[in-house]
């Protein structure tokens, strides 16, 4: 993922609502998501070139996600998928803070990443550029290609729009979150942040839905969970292709044992 919105008990009815999107290359292969043939199934999109995930879950409420952290000093070309990390943590039975600490020894060997973990009932995020677990406190939270809560324009937009989305006593206002999520109105130019990539292609990458088809990258997908107090899920995962048009999508609603 490169934009993770997060309220964590910030609404009566969710412990956790998840409003995230996913920004990669056109040419590599991916599938929506659906169930895997794994003991739990994993439900998650599937990068078809590493064999991760950006986002996923268990019908258990254990859930996972990973950005990048952008930078070309943070980049080993050569190192293991990040999206395989998702997939272990989910398989595992390690709590946030434990995996948090497995990281600590085998980090170092991957490109630069923040990975989002949910064991159901507390969460953390760990990156592997500062070395650094936080946990996930109650409240409004949000990650790009930076840090937990840096905030970036689309961060800092995302999260109002976020607490817009949970006002207590209406329903999760889910279409609201896609619609933010699908804007790709950029930032100006006083507000970027300096990653190395250049002027252009910072404001390129500033919008919430990124479309650069000179590079042939943009917003591959769109996703919103709610896990629900009383043990009611609730997944939804829209895909998109290279103009930027709605391509499919996934829906999932359950209830944890």
């Amino acid at each position: 993922m490169c934009l993770i919105l997060l309220a964590v008990g910030d609404h009566p009815d969710y412990s956790l609502v998840v409003a995230a999107n996913r920004d990669e290359f056109y040419h590599r292969p991916s599938r929506i998501a659906g169930f895997w043939d794994t003991s739990p199934p994993v439900l998650a999109g599937k990068d078809l070139v590493g064999g991760g995930t950006w986002l996923g879950m268990l019908a258990s409420g254990r859930l996972a996600a990973v950005t990048n952290y952008r930078g070309a000093e943070y980049l080993r070309p050569d190192g293991p998928s990040r999206g395989q990390l998702v997939v272990d943590f989910l398989l595992g039975d390690q709590t946030p803070e434990r995996y948090s600490s497995h990281l600590d020894g085998i980090g170092s060997r991957y490109s630069g990443f923040n990975l989002l973990m949910w064991d159901g009932g507390a969460g953390m995020v760990y990156s592997n550029v500062t070395r650094d677990a936080r946990p996930l406190t109650p409240g409004l939270h949000g990650i790009s290609n930076h840090l937990l809560d840096t905030p970036w324009p689309k961060v800092s937009q995302g999260i109002a729009v976020l607490g817009e989305a949970l006002r207590p006593g209406t329903p999760p206002d889910v279409e609201g979150l896609f619609r933010f999520l699908k804007r790709g109105e950029t930032a100006s130019d006083a507000h970027l942040p300096d990653t190395g990539v250049g002027l252009a292609m910072e404001r390129a990458l500033s919008a919430p839905f990124v479309h650069i088809p000179e590079v042939s990258y943009g917003t591959r997908c769109s996703t919103v969970v709610l896990l629900g107090r009383g043990g009611d899920v609730h997944f939804v995962e829209r895909a998109f292709d290279t103009a930027g048009e709605p391509q499919g999508e996934f829906r999932w609603s359950s209830k944890i044992p």
